[in-house]
C-alpha cells in the first residue's frame, strides 16, 4: 500500500502584537468554530490511524499482556463506617469498578458471597453509549443511606449531581446538570453542598442543597470573585465541619461550616494574606493547619474553631518546620494525629499523639526501596487503627492496619498481578547533573536481563509542573515496556514536588527552564555514563508534561530518537493572555502573566509554537489531543503540529497527530481496559520508533 499523505493546514494571515512584539500566528483559525477545524482534525486522526495501522498485531499483543496481569476479580482493601464495611470490586473484563458494602451485623465469613453483602453502585450502569465515562465524586451520606454521585459522559469534565437511595438502590428526583469535584454531607445528611464551575472551569461558587427539593431552589453558601481563586469542599472525618477552601497558587483561605447547622455561615478559619496557604482539619476540639506561614516546607498550627470570622493572630505553633520535610497534610482522629510528609524523595506517615505533636511519634514508611506509603480511606474518627497502602511501580499495593498507639502493622489486603514475578525486575536510584550543578534524582526500571552497558534503548518519562508528585504506583502496562529491554527512566526534576516545595520554586515562573534542563541532563547523564544506547533514548509527559516534551523537542531535537507530547501545553504565550479559557488567570502564578513584560519574555523565550526546532534534524513524534479537553485546548496541539509540518515537509510523515474528535478527555479514553489498550496502542509506537518489535 502507499504511504499516507500528511494533512495540510491552510495559513491565514493573523499577527499577535504584544510589547512592541510581532507574533505571526498563521494557524491562528485552528481555535475558532470554522467547520473546516473539525475536518483538519479528522484528517489528522485518519492520517494517524494509517500511519499506525503496521503495528495493530504488536498493540495487540501488549494490550493482552496488560490485561493478563489484571486478576479475575479485582478488590480493595475494606473501609468501615458506622453501619457498613465498603470496598470496590472490579469484575472480570470491566472499565469500572463496583461499590459493594457489608452490613456490621452479619456474621457471614465470605464479604464477596454473603447475602448480607449487596452491590450498591455499579458505575458501568451509568455508560450512556457516548464512548466516555468518568465520576465526579462518589460520597456516602453520614447515615449511609444516600449516595451523591456525580457522572461524566463527555470527557468534557462537566458533572451531572444525582443522589441514590442506598435501601432501594433508586435515584432521587433531584438532578443537578452542573457541577464540579468536590461536595460534602450536613451531619443530619439532609443537606449536600457542592461547587459549581463557571465557563473558564473555574469552580466560583458552593451551593447547598435539600434532599428531596427542587434544584432550582438550591441555596447559595458562597461565590469566589477573584479570578485567580478556585473554591474546593469537603466534610471532616469527625463530620462536624464542612470545610471551604478557596486557593490559588499561592494563597488560601479556609471557611468552615458547622455540619449540625448547615444553614449557618461559612466563617473564616484564619483570613486571607497574599503567599500564605493553609488547609484545615479537625482535630479534638479546635482545629490543626498545615500552614507555610514563616515556613518553606510548612508547619503545624493550633487554631480554634471560629464562632465569627477570625485571622492569623488566632494561631499557634503546634509543630516547627523540618526543613527537610516537605509537610503535606494532617489527618485527625480522636486519639491521634498522623501527618503526611516527603522526606528523601518518599511520602511517609508520622502518627503522633494529640498531646505532644512536637515528638518523633512513630514514622510509618515504604517496605520497598522506592515506594509510596500513604493513608488509605479511613473514615472513623474514633479509629484504634488506620488503614495504609504502600506500592510501588512494579508491585501491586499492600493494605496494612497500623495500631495509632504502637505502630504495630498487620497487612490487611494485598492487591494481585496473575502470573506476574516483580522478582523479574530491577529498580534503582541514580541522580545526574543538571548544567547549573544540582543533582537531578531518577529512578531507573528495567528487567532483570536488560543489562545497564549501554546497548539497551530508554525511555524518559517526566512532568515537572504545580509541586506535583508522580507517586511510584502500580501499573500493569509497565512490564511490557520492560519486558521488551526497554529501560524505563522516570526524571524527577524540578517543578515537581519530590523534593519539596524548594524544588517547585526552582521549577516554575522564572526558574521554569530548570525543568526544561533537567530533562536533557537525565537524559545525557544515561548516555554519557554509558547506560543506555544514547541514540535510542525516547521521552513522553502529557499536559504540562506535554509543555516539557515540546521544549525537549525545541531546545534538543538531536537527543531524542522519539518524542510523545500527550495533550501538550505548548502555544504557551497565546493562551496565557486568553483569560477567556480555563486555567489561565489561576495559573499566572505558576508560568507567569504575559501582559508584564519580564514574564511575557520568560514564556516566549520557551514556548514550543513560538519556537519550532531547525528543520532536518528532528526526532520522530507522537502528539495527543481531545476536542473535548477543557485543560489543554485542542488548539494547542493542532497549532503545533500544523506549524511543524509547514516547516519541515520532509520530515513531516514521521509527525503523528492521534486527536480524539468524538468522546475523550484530558488523559485518553476512560476505564481501566480503556486506558491500557491507549497505553499498548502508545508502546506500540515508542517500541517501533526505538527499533525493538520482537
Amino acid at each position: 500500500m502507499p504511504n499516507p499523505t500528511p494533512p495540510t493546514a491552510a495559513r491565514r494571515p493573523f499577527t499577535h502584537s504584544e510589547h512592541g512584539i510581532d507574533r505571526p500566528d498563521p494557524y491562528h483559525w485552528l481555535g475558532g468554530d470554522d467547520p473546516a477545524v473539525l475536518d483538519h482534525l479528522v484528517a489528522e486522526r485518519a492520517f494517524y490511524d494509517a500511519s499506525v495501522a503496521h503495528l495493530d498485531s504488536l498493540g495487540s499483543a501488549l494490550k493482552a499482556e496488560m490485561l493478563s496481569r489484571l486478576p479475575t476479580d479485582d478488590e480493595s482493601a475494606r473501609w468501615s463506617r458506622r453501619r457498613f464495611t465498603y470496598w470496590t470490586r472490579h469484575p472480570v473484563n470491566s472499565d469500572y469498578a463496583e461499590l459493594r458494602r457489608l452490613n456490621h451485623d452479619s456474621d457471614a465469613g465470605s464479604t464477596t458471597e454473603s447475602e448480607s453483602s449487596s452491590l450498591i453502585f455499579d458505575i458501568a450502569a451509568e455508560d450512556r453509549g457516548t464512548g466516555y465515562l468518568d465520576l465526579g465524586l462518589t460520597i456516602v451520606s453520614p447515615d449511609e443511606n444516600l449516595l451523591a454521585y456525580s457522572v461524566d459522559t463527555a470527557g468534557d469534565e462537566v458533572f451531572e449531581l444525582r443522589f441514590r437511595d442506598l435501601r432501594t438502590g433508586e435515584d432521587l428526583a433531584d438532578r443537578i446538570p452542573r457541577s464540579y469535584y468536590s461536595g460534602a454531607w450536613s451531619a443530619d445528611s439532609q443537606w449536600f453542598f457542592y461547587t459549581v464551575h463557571d465557563q473558564t472551569y473555574r469552580p466560583d461558587h458552593v451551593w447547598r442543597h435539600r434532599i428531596g427539593t427542587d434544584p432550582a431552589d438550591d441555596v447559595h453558601v458562597l461565590e469566589e470573585p477573584d479570578e485567580r481563586f478556585e473554591l474546593q469542599l469537603r466534610a471532616t472525618r469527625s463530620g462536624d465541619l464542612v470545610v471551604i477552601t478557596s486557593e490559588s497558587r499561592s494563597t488560601s483561605e479556609v471557611r468552615v461550616v458547622d455540619a449540625h447547622t448547615p444553614e449557618s455561615a461559612a466563617l473564616s478559619v484564619g483570613g486571607r494574606r497574599h503567599g500564605i496557604l493553609y488547609d484545615v482539619e479537625h482535630a479534638g476540639d479546635g482545629l490543626l493547619l498545615v500552614t507555610n506561614d514563616g515556613a518553606v516546607e510548612f508547619r503545624l498550627v493550633h487554631a480554634p474553631v471560629p464562632v465569627a470570622d477570625q485571622d492569623h493572630t488566632t494561631w499557634t505553633e503546634a509543630r516547627p518546620e523540618s526543613p527537610d520535610e516537605r509537610l503535606l497534610r494532617v489527618d485527625g482522629f480522636a486519639d491521634a494525629v498522623v501527618l503526611s510528609y516527603r522526606a528523601d524523595g518518599q511520602h511517609r506517615l508520622r502518627i503522633l499523639p494529640p498531646d505532644d505533636l512536637t515528638g518523633d511519634g512513630i514514622v510509618v514508611r515504604s517496605r520497598e526501596g522506592v515506594g509510596c506509603l500513604g493513608l488509605s480511606r479511613n473514615k472513623l474518627y474514633d479509629a484504634a487503627a488506620v488503614t495504609v497502602s504502600d506500592e510501588t511501580y512494579l508491585r501491586p499495593p499492600i493494605w496494612s492496619s497500623v495500631d495509632l498507639k504502637t505502630g504495630a502493622t498487620t497487612e490487611v489486603h494485598r492487591g494481585e498481578a496473575p502470573g506476574f514475578d516483580p522478582d523479574a525486575y530491577v529498580v534503582e536510584r541514580r541522580a545526574f547533573p543538571a548544567p547549573d550543578g544540582t543533582p537531578v534524582p531518577a529512578v531507573l526500571l528495567r528487567h532483570r536481563d536488560t543489562p545497564l552497558d549501554g546497548s539497551a534503548p530508554a525511555l524518559v518519562y517526566a512532568y515537572g509542573a504545580y509541586e506535583a508528585v508522580d507517586e511510584p504506583e502500580w501499573d500493569p502496562g509497565l512490564p511490557s515496556l520492560l519486558d521488551h529491554g526497554v529501560v524505563w527512566v522516570h526524571a524527577l526534576i524540578r517543578g515537581g514536588g519530590e523534593g519539596g516545595r524548594r524544588w517547585w520554586l526552582d521549577g516554575s515562573m522564572q526558574t521554569k527552564q530548570h525543568s526544561f534542563d533537567d530533562l536533557a541532563a537525565v537524559a545525557d547523564g544515561l548516555a554519557g555514563e554509558g547506560l543506555v544506547d544514547g541514540d535510542r533514548i525516547a521521552t513522553r509527559g502529557l499536559s504540562a508534561g506535554g509543555l516539557l516534551q515540546g521544549a525537549a523537542f525545541s531546545q534538543r531535537p538531536e537527543r531524542w530518537r522519539a518524542v510523545v507530547a500527550e495533550v501538550p501545553f505548548v502555544d504557551v504565550v497565546t493562551t496565557m493572555f486568553d483569560a477567556s479559557i480555563p486555567l489561565t488567570i489561576t495559573e499566572w502564578e505558576e508560568w507567569g502573566d504575559p501582559r508584564i513584560r519580564e514574564q511575557f519574555d520568560w514564556l516566549l523565550a520557551y514556548s514550543p509554537y513560538d519556537n519550532l526546532p531547525a528543520a532536518g534534524a528532528r526526532p520522530d513524534l507522537l502528539v495527543t489531543g481531545a476536542v473535548h479537553d477543557p485543560r489543554v485546548m485542542v488548539r494547542e496541539p493542532a497549532k503545533w503540529v500544523a506549524a511543524l509540518r509547514e516547516s519541515d515537509p520532509e520530515w513531516s510523515p514521521r509527525l503523528l497527530f492521534r486527536c480524539e474528535t468524538a468522546a475523550g478527555a484530558h488523559v485518553g479514553p476512560s476505564g481501566r481496559i480503556g486506558h491500557l489498550a491507549y497505553e499498548a496502542e502508545v508502546y506500540a509506537w515508542i517500541l517501533d520508533r526505538l527499533g525493538v518489535t520482537a
